[in-house]
């Protein structure tokens, strides 16, 4: 894909699929767990998760991500049990109660496949197919479609954040490909706040179109990340208008699916961001795409 915003088909499985690029889609964040950083406890039980979800698709989401493992930094791990007791109540009820399409946030294999057989259609692996690699066997042989994310957890980082970004991810494709993931079932998460200080991640923002050079669809998971806390001084909960912010700036720069916590706010934020884009690609395809810098009124006529 040589344009973020023309059309892909994102196989995933059970048959369905998503048009990624000529508009962002939102991907709800549901927390099944007690200690997530901004909303841990509020959603930890299965009708509460649901109801949540429920909401969250009346307000414009197009993915409901659920997970069973809070990722923040300094969380204690949980069983792999314990996970599935969480997550998979919560995806059978939705894929019996809704036509939606619902993501599984975990890196366990195990859990992955599970998720699937309750009706999960993504796996968003937040360790890019790096802890537990038999989940890219997991995503190849369900046909689900996969997120997989850069992090600099637990490893040496290359100084130059979209160099590091290159490295981790071309080898999480490796791990892909080997496995017989066909690319129309990947997007790709640079992994915003992931053992990223603030520099490293406004920096991040403003490269992102170098990202584009992986040809895949790009997800941006920014929402009410400490780096927008420290550039707004807005606690956790209070950081829902920087997150529209970036929702913004990274769309115009190609991202096509936003992970987020409020539904509603970034909606309005992508609408904006959308109907600019369009305008820009209605311009380009009548006037040809801008060579020059805007003639001066009143000079039109002069030789």
């Amino acid at each position: 894909m040589d344009d973020p915003f023309d059309p892909f088909e994102w196989k995933l499985a059970h048959g369905r699929s998503l048009t990624l690029g000529p508009t962002g889609l939102l991907m709800a964040i549901i927390n099944v767990t007690p200690d997530s950083f901004s909303d841990g406890g509020v959603y930890d039980d299965a009708e509460a998760a649901v109801s949540q979800a429920l909401r969250c698709l009346e307000q414009g989401a197009a993915i409901l991500d659920i997970g069973g493992e809070s990722t923040r930094p300094g969380a204690a791990a949980v069983a792999a049990a314990e996970e599935q007791a969480r997550v998979l109540p919560v995806i059978a009820a939705l894929a019996e109660r809704t036509d939606a399409i619902l993501s599984v946030d975990t890196y366990r294999a195990e859990t992955a496949r599970l998720a699937v057989a309750a009706g999960a259609h993504i796996i968003n692996d937040v360790h890019g197919l790096q802890r537990e690699p038999d989940l890219a066997n997991v995503a190849a042989a369900t046909g689900a479609g996969l997120c997989i994310m850069h992090t600099g957890r637990d490893r040496e980082k290359l100084p130059d954040v979209v160099r590091d970004q290159y490295r981790f991810l071309d080898r999480s494709l490796e791990i892909a490909t080997a496995a017989g993931v066909e690319r129309d079932r990947i997007v790709l998460d640079p992994g915003f706040g992931f053992a990223k200080d603030t520099d490293e991640n406004v920096e991040l923002m403003m490269r992102f179109s170098e990202l584009r050079g992986f040809a895949l669809p790009l997800l941006a998971g920014t929402s009410r990340k400490r780096f927008i806390g420290a550039i707004t001084g807005r606690e956790a909960q209070q950081r829902d208008v920087g997150t529209a912010a970036t929702t913004v700036l990274l769309r115009m720069a190609g991202a096509a699916v936003f992970r987020v916590h409020d539904v509603a706010i970034n909606r309005d934020a992508l609408l904006v961001a959308d109907a600019m884009l369009a305008a820009k690609r209605q311009a380009q395809k009548k006037y040809g795409p801008k060579k020059h810098g805007p003639k001066k009124l009143g000079t039109e006529n002069q030789p």
